[in-house]
């Protein structure tokens, strides 16, 4: 079993190697393992590999760090150093093009969500073919509006066909935590296990679609895919954020939260549904 970092820059992604079929990456940005420019990158080269593999027929994104699958975007990062990427091949910006490509690629992706899936969580799970829940330590949120902002990731554009238009406005409008109960029963995740059955049931499945026939699997998806959203719809919400980003409702938002302890270890990124609801309108 081979594991390795995306690239040779400080892995936030690992890559593991179950078998040639079996890929699993692994999400590694300790303390709460939020996204920012780098992270990204990593995206940008693992998409990239993936794309020219022959061999891999499944990939399962997972997370070492506790309580947090992959959090909400770097708010000290520079802006610049994200908007300043090269698009990727779709003609995306770096992150909508990462996800668009996940969601055609000629594998089957699934993710596992235990601990906090916030904003760019989501949107990962959301591009993925599955999604899998802790019961007891998943938690789903789509944050942006509370915060003043607009989701950049896809989720206005994915969401509706998912679990249909008025829980997708709930999700949205309400930027609610969403446990993992809910979240099955909303369509939002496949499933949502007990946590100490979690892996189990997760390496089972990839396990078995990894023995299955890459071109069987990859026609089945591309005949799934035609109920996809247009790239041109992930593109607005994308271009909606970052215009959202400059505004000083979003600003002031972002600010009152870093002092209650965002970015950090703190009870406003573990209850950040909570903490949303107490800012000041």
């Amino acid at each position: 079993m081979a594991s390795a970092q995306v690239s040779s820059k400080p892995g936030q992604l690992r890559v593991t190697k179950r078998s040639p079929a079996y890929w699993r990456v692994t999400i590694d940005n300790p303390p709460v393992n939020v996204m920012g420019p780098k992270m990204v990158e990593q995206f940008q080269e693992l998409i990239n590999l993936l794309e020219i593999n022959d061999e891999v027929r499944v990939v399962v994104f997972d997370s070492a760090t506790d309580g947090y699958f992959l959090n909400h975007s770097d708010f000290t990062a520079k802006l610049e150093d994200l908007t300043s990427m090269p698009a990727g091949t779709s003609g995306l910006p770096p992150w909508p093009d990462f996800l668009v490509r996940l969601t055609r690629l000629p594998v089957a992706s699934i993710a596992v969500i235990r601990g906090r899936a916030t904003g760019n969580g989501s949107e990962l799970l959301l591009a993925c073919d599955m999604g899998f829940a802790s019961r007891e330590k998943a938690v789903i949120s789509q944050w942006e509006v509370g915060v003043g902002m607009v989701a950049g990731g896809g989720p206005m554009a994915r969401l509706p066909e998912l679990i249909g238009r008025n829980r997708a406005l709930e999700a949205l409008l309400g930027s609610e935590d969403i446990r993992g109960a809910q979240a099955e029963e909303y369509g939002y995740v496949n499933r949502a296990l007990p946590d100490a059955e979690l892996d189990a049931h997760v390496e089972a499945l990839a396990t078995r679609i990894a023995r299955f026939d890459k071109w069987a699997i990859a026609n089945t998806k591309r005949l799934v895919n035609t109920s996809l959203p247009p790239d041109v719809e992930i593109g607005a919400g994308w271009d909606a954020c970052i215009a959202s980003l400059g505004r000083p409702a979003a600003q002031k938002g972002i600010a009152a939260l870093n002092a209650q302890g965002f970015h950090k270890v703190s009870d406003a990124e573990e209850r950040l549904g909570f903490y949303l609801g107490q800012l000041p309108g």
